[in-house]
């Protein structure tokens, strides 16, 4: 994910600030508070302990603005979908969608070993099968096999060299596949990650059609602090 080679679960971690409150407005999700761990400069805070986070990720609070259900909702899963999302971190959407695919697949991507050991015992915990967990790189998710659809939420703005990175991934959606990106707004009166880390949807838009996709659908209004566009490979 990961401008300054910032990891994957940080995008996570930053998420979880913004639902604790944590620090206040200079805190959003962790910037003067503690960003999370990453490279370039943003601190490793210690993801050798998941189940911490992990409580912070699943406070009730998050629900309220994360609309968890509507986002799924928008992935138009089938049951037998084939779904990855990247930077999947503790596993909050993660086992959000596994029962929605039963006879399908998830992968659970992150660079953090330590996440990806969590989001599987996790799954396994609850009875899902169909979740696999997937050690990536910062340039390159290692997924195993193509997906119907390929899930970032929160993590766009993080992934350096954007359009590379997706023109490689084009090759990991199946035809008839979606991207889908959640990230937050421009605008300063919502919480989240500093103003100058954000991108407009005509930014995510115009960079993701260089990388050869096709916008399908654009929401602003489903969330109140996010926005949710869906692009077709092409």
């Amino acid at each position: 994910m990961w401008t300054r080679r910032i990891r994957c679960s940080a995008v996570a971690i930053m998420t979880v600030f913004t639902v604790v409150g944590c620090g206040g407005a200079a805190g959003h999700h962790g910037h003067g508070g503690g960003h999370g761990h990453g490279h370039g400069g943003h601190g490793d805070q210690g993801f050798k302990s998941p189940e911490e986070w992990a409580q912070r990720f699943d406070d009730p609070a998050r629900a309220e603005w994360q609309k968890p259900e509507a986002v799924v909702r928008h992935l138009e899963l089938s049951s037998n979908s084939t779904v990855a999302e990247i930077g999947a971190g503790t596993g909050y959407w993660v086992v959000r969608i596994a029962p929605e695919v039963p006879v399908g697949k998830v992968y659970a991507v992150d660079i953090e070993p330590s996440m990806v050991e969590y989001t599987t015992k996790r799954a396994a915990t609850l009875g899902f099968k169909n979740v696999e967990g997937v050690v990536g790189a910062p340039d390159d998710p290692k997924l195993p096999a193509a997906v119907d659809v390929l899930l970032l939420v929160d993590t766009y703005h993080h992934i350096a060299d954007r359009t590379a990175y997706f023109q490689r991934l084009r090759a990991k959606i199946a035809a008839g596949g979606r991207l889908v990106i959640v990230d937050y707004k421009v605008d300063p009166a919502i919480p989240g990650p500093p103003q100058e880390m954000r991108l407009t949807p005509d930014a995510v838009v115009g960079e993701l059609e260089d990388a050869g996709f096709h916008l399908k659908t654009r929401s602003e209004g489903a969330l109140p602090r996010q926005y949710i566009l869906i692009f077709t490979a092409g």
